[in-house]
């Protein structure tokens, strides 16, 4: 088995068996890391070989490799670092890909290597982890120092090329002179950068298909290739506009040192003035198209933001409207937020912003290449030298950003979730006055977030400024090389004349190359994002059998059935039970029985690891979700509400139903009365999260909105725990009417609420089925059930 070791010694990695683009970092915070490890995905023994190999390692005090989602969890303790816990996880994964493809090893753990030391003044500032994209493409460390990456090698070559261009003196100088040569070392070494750092891209591209779907950019525009066709080409327009521009200014200066264009005379135009006066005329209207040009591009690039906006954030939340619950409980509310807001914004920000600089900055240095060739070629290599250089730090600052933006919007999310945490808890931080304790951890995270940022913006403004010195260096070569012609006879003054502005026009452009590519860096980030967003498998929607409402019965039964959640114990362990149709049926048992878990299970939120969740005699799985659903009504324990009038929170889900229906619903329910006391009635604004109501209220109004849809099968998870007891006798009571030939489903905490059940099922641990029958047999019985109930009657109950 290959050997791998620490960086600090000189063996090699098993570059092989670590998968490109298989390991990225979620979040890295001090003592925990969240890795997406799409290698584990689906293979629950690797995810157990990588799991006990990570507890193994040094400095691991835990670790949980799920192979469902693809996601390992790593905790170290304090004195190892993000980059030695990051290390351990690649070693592990390594270890074990190796162990799996060795037929003869056996099924046991393998030692992970020791982490690497961190260096001398390295530790707690480290500003990044190693992707497993670095092991694949070739960044690997020997004796504490950095093998050369691609790009560095190609920054070497450059260094290497210009030495020996000195060397050469007058003979490679020379050569270089010449058009051709110059144009064509400036082209090949800047094809050969471009080469590598697009491979490099790749190879930290995930492969779960994302890479075989195009570039990121013609993903991002998706089907508006015509609005974007059209953009570009005003933009080019635009920049040969303020290219004439540029040129038309020397040649008027020229004009009046000289007295007269010889080339305006032999096209009829004789005499300084009138020539002075067609320059003119010719000035003024290149300014007015230049800013009619400028104007239209900018405004056709805005649209095609906003419109690639629109459509990907209708597109991404159509995608998570059709996710299954439990996809969607695994990723925090606050990044898919995060997602549907900032991130596409991003995408529509950089198109609408940026691609009009990134085809201007194309579309001159393409029309450049002609004009040099044609009007002053001896100067054509000073002025394409730069390229190359400034390419090869663009792309040098490339792995600095991604890493600095990574860092940085970690901090701003976990910013962000607490600062939307507090707020939503602002009656508990009130309660518990904890109102200083929570300032100061806002403010402990905003200085994080504010020290990410800085490090964030050091190399962006690093990046902007080195491109201008090299830039403006080159403009400093072609004026010297240039003038000296000029002085020389060698180059006429009318030929250099209109290139003095332009290699100015260039130095602007390339001035916010920096800029662009921290943007360009920002916007794959957020693409990334996204797309794994919409990566998320959705639920088969209408596939299956129908069921339509009206021939529900509501036979309901569980057979053998065993769920676990990710990561816990089972929450149901061979549980077997049956609700009768028409009928009410309660569940009762201790916290994590299982009851929602039922719950869940039948309307196919989750699924049955084993075992059978049946309805009418047909498995739920093969059963349609609009008409499951359909057929089912759930009142949760915490209902929502929308921000919007009580007569639009009712009727949610039954838009059509008459006013007459609606009041008749929301008598049953016990929340006539309140609402009619209220100014406006079924009019009422109920504010976010029905904040203006209390939490009876709410369930009220909820338990309103099912007794409106009408279902054949109810399901009320707690409905009445936030009521007093003459409201719940008096939904207890309307229940019995509006129960009637209704199969419908309690799970209460408080008994007495499922007193007058037909069945009554208490769960014990695991959703083992502890007792059951009505309630007069269970208090006769004298077990679990009679105790809880002496305890909530305040009786003895006599054995």
């Amino acid at each position: 088995m290959p050997s791998l070791a620490e960086p600090t010694t000189g063996k090699a990695i098993s570059r092989p068996l670590v998968a490109r683009g298989l390991l990225r970092p979620r979040s890295i915070i001090p003592g925990r890391q969240r890795w997406d490890a799409e290698v584990i995905r689906g293979r629950p023994a690797l995810a157990r070989l990588v799991e006990a190999t990570l507890r193994q390692a040094p400095g691991i005090t835990d670790a949980h490799a799920n192979p469902i989602t693809g996601r390992v969890l790593v905790r170290h303790s304090p004195g190892t670092s993000p980059r030695q816990a990051a290390w351990a996880l690649h070693l592990a994964v390594d270890r074990a890909l190796t162990h799996l493809c060795d037929p003869s090893a056996d099924g046991s753990a393998l030692p992970v290597a020791a982490v690497p030391a961190a260096r001398p003044g390295k530790e707690s500032g480290v500003r990044r982890p190693i992707l497993a994209s670095e092991h694949s493409t070739g960044r690997r460390v020997r004796r504490g120092v950095a093998r050369r990456t691609p790009i560095a090698a190609a920054g070497t070559g450059v260094g290497v090329a210009a030495a020996v261009a000195l060397g050469c003196g007058r003979l490679c100088l020379g050569l270089l002179a010449h058009p051709l040569v110059g144009l064509g070392l400036a082209a090949a070494a800047t094809a050969a950068i471009v080469r590598r750092a697009w491979r490099r891209s790749d190879g930290a591209r995930p492969s779960s298909g994302t890479a075989t779907r195009g570039h990121p950019l013609r993903r991002i525009i998706g089907r508006h290739k015509r609005q974007f066709a059209m953009a570009t080409l005003l933009s080019v327009l635009s920049m040969l506009a303020e290219m004439t521009l540029f040129a038309l200014v020397p040649s008027t200066v020229l004009l009046l040192a000289r007295g007269e264009s010889a080339t305006l005379a032999r096209l009829g135009v004789a005499g300084a003035k009138a020539q002075l006066s067609v320059l003119a005329g010719a000035i003024g209207l290149s300014c007015l198209t230049t800013t009619a040009m400028g104007y239209t591009a900018d405004v056709a690039w805005r649209r095609l933001g906003h419109t690639v906006e629109d459509d990907w954030r209708r597109r991404t939340y159509d995608h998570v409207q059709a996710l299954a619950p439990a996809d969607l409980e695994d990723e925090r509310t606050s990044r898919v937020t995060g997602v549907l807001t900032e991130d596409i914004s991003q995408l529509g920000s950089f198109i609408g912003s940026h691609m009009h600089d990134v085809v201007q900055l194309v579309t001159s240095i393409a029309l450049l290449i002609p004009v040099y060739l044609l009007l002053a070629p001896q100067l054509a290599w000073m002025a394409f030298a730069p390229i190359p250089l400034v390419t090869w730090l663009s792309f040098r600052f490339h792995e600095r950003a991604v890493a600095d933006h990574g860092v940085s919007g970690e901090h701003r999310t976990r910013l962000n979730s607490r600062i939307a945490d507090n707020l939503q808890a602002h009656t508990t931080v009130k309660a518990a006055c904890t109102e200083k304790c929570e300032t100061s951890r806002i403010a402990e995270l905003s200085r994080e977030n504010r020290e990410a940022n800085r490090r964030t913006d050091r190399s962006s403004a690093a990046q902007g400024q080195i491109v201008r010195l090299c830039a403006a260096s080159a403009l400093s070569g072609t004026l010297l090389i240039g003038g000296r012609a000029v002085l020389n006879g060698v180059l006429p003054a009318s030929a250099f004349g209109p290139l003095i502005e332009m290699p100015g026009m260039a130095v602007a452009r390339l001035s916010r190359l920096g800029a662009i590519t921290a943007q360009y860096q920002r916007t794959l980030a957020a693409f990334d994002r996204v797309q794994r967003l919409n990566d998320l498998p959705v639920e088969p929607g209408t596939d299956g059998r129908r069921l339509p409402a009206q021939q529900v019965r509501g036979e309901i039964e569980l057979r053998r059935v065993t769920f676990a959640y990710p990561g816990r114990p089972p929450a149901l362990c061979d549980t077997s039970l049956a609700i009768s149709p028409g009928k009410v049926t309660g569940i009762v048992g201790a916290t994590g029985a299982g009851k929602t878990t039922i719950t869940k299970l039948l309307m196919r939120f989750r699924h049955a690891d084993s075992g059978l969740v049946l309805l009418d005699g047909f498995d739920v799985r093969e059963l349609a979700l609009p008409y499951l659903r359909g057929a089912i009504g759930y009142v949760s324990q915490e209902p929502f509400l929308f921000d919007a009038t009580i007569a639009e929170n009712i009727r949610y889900g039954t838009f059509d139903a008459t006013q007459q229906q609606l009041i008749t619903a929301a008598h049953t329910a016990g929340a006539g009365t309140f609402i009619e006391a209220l100014p406006d009635g079924y009019d009422t604004m109920v504010g976010q999260h029905g904040a203006a109501l209390s939490g009876g209220q709410k369930q009220r109004i909820a338990l309103a909105r099912t007794i409106l849809k009408n279902p054949p099968i109810v399901i009320l998870d707690e409905a009445t725990s936030a009521v007093d007891n003459e409201t719940e006798a008096a939904i207890r009571h309307a229940l019995q009417s509006f129960g009637v030939n209704r199969t419908m489903v309690v799970i209460a905490h408080r008994l007495s609420t499922v007193r007058d059940a037909d069945q009554i099922y208490v769960l014990g641990p695991g959703g083992v089925v502890a007792e059951q029958g009505t309630h007069d047999d269970l208090v006769a019985l004298a077990g679990t059930y009679a105790g809880l109930w002496s305890l909530q009657a305040g009786q003895r109950v006599l054995s």
